[in-house]
């Protein structure tokens, strides 16, 4: 419930306010979103139609790739438009839900790749128990869970957001909404708020990385027991699932979990975890495997054939 807010409205600065350096932004994030939504939708199309890839890791691999595409699209869109804009405004109505959907899919990324780490550690270092305890009803009762989990996450950030008091100052320092540039324009302490935060989604960022960290160490540790062959194709697949999570987690690390503090570095920083990584994941998950590759050849030369017999 919104509490004595005058503000209708929030003005967003973008990432620079230079007209020559707007328009090589909005070229330089278009293709960055069109290349993320065109690598993650050839994935989803791929997996959904190959019997090849009807493995639990592709399944977590389907929900990734469909929680990277709604994740950029929460905020790059409007990035995109409001770079040609010389002046961007955002209702309060449109912040609430930018902050929602960029929690949301932010916490489900985040959630589908712990399950990607479990998925990676049973099948290498518990393979005779690993098609009975991840069975299809199981992966998807943890993925249903992690989007339970996802939309709790967002709605303690909406009710941390509505519970601040916007009397004045409209204008924020981002390129999109978030509830760490929105704290420094509330008209109350808000120390408290960014302590829970903290606690919040820096914890959350925080103990999922060290947490997948941990496994990957172990199931690392672990190839040595296994085949020349094997161990190559293990190991291909954990440095693919690492380079996602150094690359994800050491910006989100850096932004939320510090109490009520912003840096003018902050807003580039937020462009490895919303736009970059996102375009990054696809790439890594095809050109690092052999599997995903070979099925969309087939894909591929499926179409090449339905069309050469019309």
């Amino acid at each position: 419930m919104r509490l004595n807010n005058t503000v209708t409205e929030f003005i967003l600065l973008g990432l620079t306010q230079d007209l020559v350096k707007k328009k090589i932004a909005f070229a330089f994030f278009f293709l960055f979103y069109l290349g993320t939504l065109l690598g993650n939708l050839l994935i989803i199309i791929t997996i959904k139609t190959s019997r090849a890839l009807e493995s639990p890791m592709y399944f977590f691999l389907f929900y990734l790739s469909l929680s990277d595409t709604c994740f950029s699209t929460s905020t790059a869109p409007r990035m995109i438009v409001d770079a040609l804009l010389k002046n961007s405004t955002i209702s309060f109505s449109e912040c609430m839900i930018q902050v929602f959907s960029f929690h949301f899919f932010g916490c489900l990324e985040i959630f589908i790749l712990i399950l990607m780490a479990v998925d990676s550690y049973l099948a290498i270092c518990k393979p005779l128990h690993y098609m009975s305890i991840m069975s299809w009803q199981i992966c998807s009762v943890l993925v249903a869970i992690a989007w339970v989990g996802a939309c709790v996450h967002s709605l303690v950030q909406i009710f941390l957001t509505l519970s601040l008091p916007f009397c004045g100052p409209n204008v924020i320092d981002h390129y999109f909404c978030d509830l760490q540039p929105l704290l420094k324009l509330a008209c109350t302490d808000t120390y408290v708020i960014s302590l829970l935060l903290v606690s919040n989604s820096g914890a959350i960022c925080t103990v999922s990385f060290v947490i997948l960290m941990f496994s990957y160490i172990v199931i690392l540790y672990s190839l040595r027991n296994h085949s020349a062959e094997g161990r190559k194709k293990a190991l291909c697949t954990c440095i693919s699932h690492i380079i996602v999570v150094v690359l994800f987690f050491g910006p989100c690390i850096f932004i939320y979990t510090r109490p009520a503090t912003t840096f003018p570095t902050d807003k580039m920083i937020a462009v490895f975890y919303t736009i970059g990584t996102l375009l990054i994941n696809p790439l890594i998950y095809t050109l690092r495997n052999a599997e995903v590759k070979n099925a969309m050849r087939k894909l591929w030369s499926k179409k090449l054939i339905s069309d050469d017999q019309r």
